[in-house]
C-alpha cells in the first residue's frame, strides 16, 4: 500500500509497536518503534555507521536530525549532548509521535519533534546529522537538502550518510556545484559520510535555538 510507506504523512498500515535496543559503543537506548516507520525492526546499517563514525559537532549550537523516523539519531545526540536542543524533523506523524514517546521515556527534555513547516524560522542549526530519504527521488531529495543546509549557522556542518551505490559520490559533486563545500569524511562498508558546509555567500542567521542552554 502506498499509504503505508514510511515517508507518507499518515501511514495507513495498522500500528504495531515493538521495543528495540539501540546499542552503540557509548550509548544504549531502549526505544519503541512501529509499523509504517523506517527500519522499525533494527537500527539500519547506514544510521549505525553515521552514529559511530561521524565527528561530534564542530561548534556548539542546536542539532538537527532530518528524516528522523522513530528517533535513533536525534535521541542518541540528545543523550550525548544533554545541554543542547536537538530537533527531530519528519513528514511522518507516527514517527514524530514515537520520537516524543521515546524522549519522554528516556527523560530527554532537550528533544523537539516537529513537522518541517513547524520548525520556527529563526532557529538555525550548528550541526545536522541525517540518513536522508534517498528513495523520495532525486529532485525531492535535492530540495530537502538545500532547504536544511540553508538553515545552518555560518560555521555549521551537516553530516550525511549515503550508500555509494545509491549515489553518494554524485550527491557530493552536486552539492559542491550548488556552492555547499562538501567532502567525504570516511567510507565504511559501502557507505559514505559526507560533510557539507554552508554556502559561503549565506548571510549570518540567528544561532539561537529553542531550549538552548550554556
Amino acid at each position: 500500500m502506498s499509504g503505508s510507506h514510511y515517508f507518507t504523512g499518515a501511514p495507513e498500515v495498522a500500528s504495531e509497536r515493538r521495543p528495540i535496543t539501540v546499542s552503540l559503543p557509548d550509548v544504549t537506548l531502549e526505544l519503541t518503534t512501529d509499523a509504517g516507520v523506517f527500519s522499525r525492526s533494527r537500527l539500519d546499517p547506514g544510521t549505525r555507521i553515521l552514529l559511530e563514525h561521524a565527528p561530534p559537532p564542530r561548534v556548539r549550537g542546536p542539532i538537527l536530525d532530518v528524516g528522523c523516523g522513530y528517533g535513533p539519531i536525534a535521541l542518541t545526540w540528545a543523550t550525548r549532548r544533554k545541554r543542547l536542543p536537538v530537533w527531530a524533523v519528519d513528514v511522518n506523524e507516527r514517527a514524530l509521535e514515537l520520537v516524543r514517546l521515546n524522549a519522554e521515556a528516556l527523560q530527554l527534555g532537550n528533544v523537539h519533534a516537529a513537522l518541517p513547516d513547524d520548525v520556527p524560522e529563526d532557529v538555525r542549526f550548528a550541526t545536522i546529522y541525517s540518513n536522508p530519504p534517498i528513495r523520495i527521488g532525486k529532485a525531492a531529495l535535492r530540495r530537502l537538502l538545500t532547504h536544511w543546509l540553508g538553515r545552518l549557522t555560518p560555521d555549521g556542518s551537516a553530516f550525511l550518510v549515503v550508500q555509494k551505490h545509491l549515489g553518494s559520490d554524485s550527491l557530493q559533486k552536486w552539492l559542491n556545484e550548488q556552492g555547499y563545500p562538501t567532502s567525504r569524511v570516511t567510507s565504511v562498508n559501502g557507505f559514505r559520510i559526507l560533510e557539507a558546509r554552508p554556502h559561503p555567500e549565506a548571510g549570518e542567521g540567528s544561532e539561537s535555538g529553542r531550549g538552548t542552554t550554556s
